[in-house]
């Protein structure tokens, strides 16, 4: 069966691609936007699911795998910085506080769907003004939930993590490992 992820993440690629799974890359043309309100974590499930069908329904044959990541603070969800000055307040935020990474993963797959989501809670250590501000000037925060990466330099700003570290690099791998069984894929 033809296995395609529905994202143009290359962090969610390379993630899928150490579990030595053969898929092809169909990025969604769901517009996220268009999503009613919604506690955060029905929010990434919505938006996992509603990716995976969008894709499936030009693909019916294959099994199409979705997924969305949110950071969670204080209940208010943080998506991607839409320019450098939101990064740079996400960023004041976080520092020296924890919150969750939420990521939905949805299959379709023959007329049939399961979703799920998985939460990690991350604790950001301190940051200065001058930290987060070199920070953003990489560059790296611009696509992100949250404004980091927590797999590139943002690692040096993690004091802990509790839960899938995979999750918070945008596809819990144990948890997608497991929904893909149920539709007969067995990766381990």
């Amino acid at each position: 069966m033809q296995i395609i992820l529905a994202s143009a993440s290359p962090r969610r690629q390379e993630l899928l691609r150490q579990l030595d799974l053969a898929f092809e890359v169909v990025p969604s043309q769901y517009d996220e936007q268009q999503h009613p309100p919604l506690p955060p974590d029905k929010l990434v499930e919505h938006l996992a699911l509603s990716k995976a069908r969008e894709v499936a329904a030009r693909y019916p044959d294959a099994l199409v795998i979705g997924a969305d990541t949110v950071v969670v603070l204080e209940g208010a969800v943080l998506g991607k910085p839409r320019d450098e000055a939101e990064a740079v307040a996400m960023l004041r935020r976080l520092s020296g506080r924890e919150h969750q990474v939420m990521t939905g993963v949805a299959i379709v797959a023959g007329g049939r769907s399961l979703v799920a989501h998985e939460v990690t809670t991350v604790h950001f250590l301190p940051l200065d003004e001058g930290q987060i501000r070199r920070y953003v000037a990489t560059g790296e925060p611009m696509d992100k939930a949250g404004a980091y990466a927590i797999q590139g330099r943002a690692a040096a700003m993690i004091g802990s993590i509790s839960g899938d570290y995979f999750n918070v690099v945008g596809l819990p791998l144990s948890r997608t490992v497991q929904m893909l069984s149920q539709f007969g894929v067995e990766v381990l």
